[in-house]
């Protein structure tokens, strides 16, 4: 995106992600993954940060120490999650996640009844970015539950779209 921002008469400095229960946990990996190249360069785009400007976290999944070892427990092929032994497994956030101060500024949303996602996988997410100085603000409701997305609902967890523009304004993504 950035390498055609002139082209899509984009600002190359507003370029954020956003991501839904595994989509979630893509956009606080790619927030935390975007230093390190997978490939050797081929062109002038792989040239360009891969750094997203800002995230938007919602309802995610995995991001807690407790969800990455119970993903390790998981099919054929167990892993070993590397954390602490002393670390808080509900509060933690899963080691596959660097979060550093380079991280961008996130917003976070989940509902506290979500039986996919446990709520403590935002929270984790939420304490390592306070803990790295990141801006972050997050936002937990009653009400919800997993997959609500865009859909109206009879519960306030609904109105989320206006909390996220009047962040992108605050945070400088878009006028406010």
């Amino acid at each position: 995106m950035r390498f055609h921002a002139a082209e899509w008469h984009i600002d190359p400095h507003k370029i954020g992600v956003l991501g839904f229960s595994a989509g979630g946990h893509l956009s606080a990996a790619m927030s935390t993954y975007f230093a390190k190249r997978l490939y050797p360069p081929v062109d002038a785009a792989d040239k360009e940060s891969c750094r997203p400007d800002f995230a938007v976290v919602i309802y995610p999944g995995h991001l807690s120490i407790a969800a990455a070892e119970w993903d390790a427990k998981q099919g054929t092929k167990k892993f070993v999650v590397r954390a602490p032994a002393t670390a808080d497994k509900d509060l933690g956030v899963n080691p596959d996640i660097p979060v550093t101060r380079q991280t961008p500024p996130t917003f976070l949303l989940q509902a506290e009844d979500d039986h996919v996602d446990s709520v403590y996988d935002s929270l984790a997410y939420y304490i390592a970015l306070k803990k790295a100085g990141v801006p972050v603000e997050m936002h937990l409701y009653a009400q919800g539950g997993h997959a609500f997305g865009l859909r109206r609902t009879k519960f306030p967890i609904t109105g989320w779209p206006q909390l996220v523009e009047t962040w992108l304004g605050t945070i400088g993504m878009i006028p406010e």
